[in-house]
């Protein structure tokens, strides 16, 4: 495969962006390779600057549920650019995002929009702590919430994929007012509270975590964290930036039927552009500025393009009732396809999969929380990726990143994958 164009433009990019990037997992450093630079996408296919064609599974890390360069999402863009394209005023359009948002979220009662998820989760801690008075937060190993100093401690995402458990940068302080417990361990949570009585302001999590690879809740896991949370004052706040109207219309909360007191979102809310949002219950989030004492402001927040392009989407997920389930079937025949291979074969594999999210892990541990993800073979990942790559499938240039299926995904497309699949384990348990 030719990538010259691609490494021409990574080495003019290292002189003047760090690392030749924007986000750390885009340098394809874990996977040994230079980076594929992307020139145009549509539906499920990309093209790269050297006009190699690609399968996307990355999907823009989750956005894409209806697949790129959906004709509505682009019409609704269009249409609102021609109007002017930032006012940091006032629109109908946050009016009616937000309205949307709340009818397909119970526990959203009120919303305020942000520009990224890592805004909402950082604002959602800080209403947290100024709602309860207290400045301890709990957070799970491997989950990634973004890239405030508050959420950098054993952090998933590129982090964990870079191998960098915590960053240069963040406050002693900060890091010591944040606690670490286990993914789907209800007595990790338990001790830190017993051990921090009246400290804890918050705790957070990924529902299904996307961020150490796709990684489901245990059956109880999310219940029992609202329960320690409702006994024990403390904040309980869904990060659903990944999940929210990807595992199901009402996100991860509507598909486990658990209530928390706010909810991050990103990703899907904004139809492929730029945005965030963090919402939740009524006597919480009245205390936001400028209805309250907490401070959060941004000038692009609900950008009038972005709110266009997440109204359409957001839309579109609402009237098609197919579209879940459509979804659903579409993973299951590429995780079925997977599996015949792993079984026929024994190789020491193990899939995840929560609706249209999935995580091939190379490791015959059952990945439940951070230290089984660790278990993986990342070397023989990143051979498997470039040869998937190579053969045109585009998966996430990292093993602890989730893939994404799209309504655009064909069965002609599940089925090259698989066979490309094939083809790619093969070579790698042959060495």
């Amino acid at each position: 495969m030719n990538t010259s164009n691609s490494e021409k433009l990574f080495h003019r990019a290292q002189q003047v962006i760090p690392g030749g990037v924007n986000s750390p997992v885009r340098a394809f450093k874990s996977v040994g390779r230079t980076p594929i630079f992307i020139q145009k996408a549509l539906g499920s296919k990309m093209w790269d600057v050297d006009g190699n064609e690609y399968i996307d599974y990355v999907g823009s890390w989750g956005p894409m549920i209806l697949g790129h360069a959906h004709p509505a999402i682009l019409d609704a863009i269009r249409t609102a650019a021609s109007d002017g394209t930032s006012f940091g005023a006032a629109t109908e359009r946050e009016v009616e995002m937000a309205e949307l948002i709340c009818s397909l979220m119970p526990s959203v009662e009120m919303v305020r929009m942000v520009n990224s998820g890592t805004e909402a989760t950082m604002s959602a801690i800080r209403l947290a702590r100024a709602f309860t008075g207290k400045d301890t937060i709990i957070k799970f190993e491997g989950c990634y919430h973004g890239h405030a100093d508050s959420f950098l401690i054993k952090a998933g995402s590129g982090a964990m994929t870079l191998g960098v458990p915590d960053s240069p940068g963040v406050p002693r302080a900060i890091g010591s007012a944040t606690l670490n417990a286990r993914y789907n361990d209800l007595s990790s949570v338990e001790k830190l509270i017993d051990a921090h009585q009246n400290q804890i302001a918050a705790l957070i999590v990924e529902p299904v975590v996307g961020n150490m690879g796709c990684v489901p809740p245990n059956k109880g896991f999310l219940q029992g964290l609202r329960s320690l949370c409702t006994r024990n004052n403390i904040v309980f706040i869904l990060d659903e930036v990944m999940t929210g109207f990807r595992v199901s219309l009402g996100g991860a909360q509507q598909l486990y039927d658990i209530k928390p007191d706010l909810t991050t979102m990103g990703k899907i809310i904004g139809g492929g552009l730029p945005v965030g949002a963090y919402g939740g219950k009524r006597e919480i989030m009245k205390l936001v500025a400028p209805s309250g004492p907490m401070y959060q402001a941004g000038t692009l927040s609900g950008n009038p393009l972005a709110m266009a392009a997440g109204i359409a989407m957001l839309r579109m997920l609402k009237s098609d009732s197919t579209i879940y389930r459509s979804l659903d079937e579409k993973s299951a025949k590429l995780e079925e396809g997977i599996r015949s291979i792993i079984e026929k074969n024994n190789l020491p594999l193990t899939q995840n999969r929560v609706g249209s999210m999935f995580t091939l892990f190379f490791t015959k541990e059952k990945v439940i929380d951070y230290d089984t993800a660790k278990t993986s073979d990342t070397k023989k990942f990143a051979t498997y990726f470039s040869s998937m790559l190579d053969q045109g499938v585009y998966f996430a240039p990292s093993q602890f990143e989730a893939a994404f299926m799209s309504t655009s995904h064909s069965e002609l497309d599940i089925e090259r994958t698989i066979d490309v699949a094939e083809k790619a384990l093969m070579s790698v348990f042959a060495r």
